[in-house]
């Protein structure tokens, strides 16, 4: 049974992950940490993660900024690998981050879904075969009223994913309003929809000449982000030291069924 540290155990994706590490036979936590007690847990949680004194093999954080230091600093010290969720990090502390990885196991990516991670992987199949065939690329993604930046990072990540595979040759093009002109060949247009409560759903378009290839994903619920982060929690214990993603997760996963 792999032990886990809920670092942010009593936020909304806390709860999340705890509820459903509940029903797992591979995985448990056995220790949470955060500085509000407003949740009774059925392990202890400790206000700092420093004070945290129980043994694990992998901590899941989706805790506030702030903590990261603090954070990162027991997982070099106690050598357990941590797979960090927590979004809205400066640079510099993306960098504290890349510098924590050369001691011990670290992963994080843009989007913790598995979905959105094999999207990536396919959308960088398709724009080597598509672009060089005259294909556009579009992306459109769409998010609840209350979501406040624009474009969303996945969107962006999905993106770089594609531009990657197209060693570095686009532009992203984020306002059509701002100039009247026809569209240049090397750009990926991201254009943000924002409303109601819709959770997060990001389609990517090839517009060919007389043909559309459309991709898309869509999240109902925010625990496919939960059930991501248990997964890479799941392949990164026991993990030397090094960077990793979920582009890892997602090979691990299909080594291990084709054994």
């Amino acid at each position: 049974m792999i032990r886990v540290i809920m670092h942010g155990c009593n936020g909304k994706m806390g709860q999340v992950i705890s509820n459903l590490l509940k029903e797992d036979q591979e995985a448990e936590i056995v220790a949470g940490v955060d500085v509000s007690d407003h949740i009774q847990n059925e392990y202890p949680v400790f206000k700092n993660i420093a004070e945290c004194d129980i043994e694990a093999d992998v901590i899941i954080d989706f805790a506030s900024v702030k903590a990261i230091e603090d954070l990162l600093n027991y997982s070099i010290e106690k050598q357990v690998p941590v797979v960090v969720c927590t979004t809205g990090l400066t640079e510099e502390q993306l960098a504290k981050i890349k510098k924590a990885s050369e001691e011990v196991a670290v992963l994080r990516s843009a989007n913790m879904s598995l979905g959105i991670n094999m999207l990536m992987k396919l959308l960088q199949t398709a724009a080597q075969v598509l672009v060089p065939a005259g294909f556009d690329i579009e992306i459109v993604e769409k998010h609840h009223k209350l979501k406040l930046d624009a474009p969303s990072g996945t969107a962006i990540a999905l993106a770089d994913s594609i531009n990657d595979s197209l060693d570095q040759r686009y532009d992203y093009q984020y306002d059509r309003s701002r100039e009247l002109k026809r569209r240049e060949k090397n750009e990926i247009g991201i254009q943000a929809v924002r409303g109601g409560t819709i959770v997060g759903e990001h389609e990517v378009i090839f517009a060919g000449i007389d043909e559309v290839i459309e991709f898309k994903h869509t999240a109902y619920t925010k625990a496919i982000f939960g059930k991501g982060a248990i997964q890479a929690a799941k392949f990164l214990a026991g993990k030397p030291a090094g960077f990793y993603d979920m582009s890892h997760v997602i090979e691990g996963n299909v080594q291990l069924n084709k054994t």
